[in-house]
């Protein structure tokens, strides 16, 4: 059965069944509307939080990034487990003033820029630049001297395309986010056994300085500390076992789920990327074949 956090804002479970929740499903058509006739996506917001409208049952403020995912879910015209809540008309004049949108201005949009922070060369691991303001013209390269620049036009979607086929496949096959555990290690080096050296020397003297002493052992203790090797991907496996577990496929990119998962993006000269996840699990996909996915 599926739980209601997972459930697209709008709907909730009843009986077993998934059907619209009244006040969510009432403030999904509101922002359709209110998109339709010209309100942009932060006064929606601004309304939708005024309203005391909550999203998914969390106190924070709503945002553009909430209102634009809510206008670009398909689910809200209904299949075979949603019921509609939207109209083809409303859903397709919204979308189309929204492409309309999107080729006008020139403006970085939030998800972009959350990706590009993330998003690194894979030859030489300066980031990567985004050029061009607009999805007729942009493209992402690397502009390292003392590296090259890519052999190829990689546009936003080729981008987001990939990592969202990425989340999909470890959604699908949670398996693949396995990481190679190492063995947590101590390897003491030179300057701990110089130290070392240094309190018996203290300790020694019989006018010994005792809080002189208690600096060089609590030093001691640092140094040591910094030669443990301490493997901690168990505990972000697990935690992000817990992020995906019983999630949908996506249709489109979930920003949320991105930033608490992947840790960075890096994109081979070679026409492949590497998504890398908290865990330090990376998953390499090949953008030109689109399917296939490497451990």
């Amino acid at each position: 059965m599926k739980k209601n956090r997972i459930l697209p804002f709008g709907y909730c479970m009843q009986n077993g069944e998934i059907i619209p929740q009244p006040k969510e499903s009432e403030a999904v058509k509101q922002i359709f509307i209110s998109y339709i006739n010209g309100e942009s996506l932060s006064n929606i917001a601004d309304m939708m939080t005024a309203n005391n409208i909550s999203y998914h049952e969390c106190s924070e403020k709503w945002n553009k990034n909430m209102i634009n995912r809510i206008l670009e879910n398909e689910k809200y015209l209904g299949n075979d487990e949603y019921l509609p809540i939207i109209s083809q008309e409303d859903f397709t004049l919204a979308n189309a003033k929204k492409q309309k949108k999107s080729t006008k201005v020139c403006v970085i949009s939030d998800e972009l820029n959350i990706i590009r922070e993330r998003t690194f060369c894979k030859e030489c691991g300066k980031r990567l630049i985004r050029i061009g303001g607009n999805n007729r013209s942009e493209k992402w390269d690397c502009r390292n001297a003392e590296c090259s620049r890519l052999g190829f036009r990689l546009t936003d979607n080729i981008l987001i395309g990939s990592v969202l086929n990425v989340l999909n496949a470890v959604i699908a096959n949670p398996k693949l986010l396995i990481a190679p555990q190492t063995e947590n290690t101590y390897q003491p080096d030179m300057t701990i056994t110089r130290q070392i050296n240094e309190i018996d020397r203290l300790m020694e003297n019989p006018g010994v300085n005792y809080e002189s002493a208690k600096a060089e052992i609590v030093k001691l203790a640092e140094l040591k500390y910094n030669c443990c090797n301490y493997d901690d991907s168990p505990q972000k496996t697990e935690q992000l076992l817990s992020l995906i577990s019983e999630r949908e496929q996506l249709n489109t990119l979930d920003i949320d789920l991105y930033k608490s998962t992947v840790s960075r993006i890096y994109i081979s000269h070679f026409n492949f990327i590497e998504v890398e996840f908290i865990n330090g699990k990376v998953i390499k996909t090949i953008f030109e074949s689109g399917n296939k996915f490497e451990r």
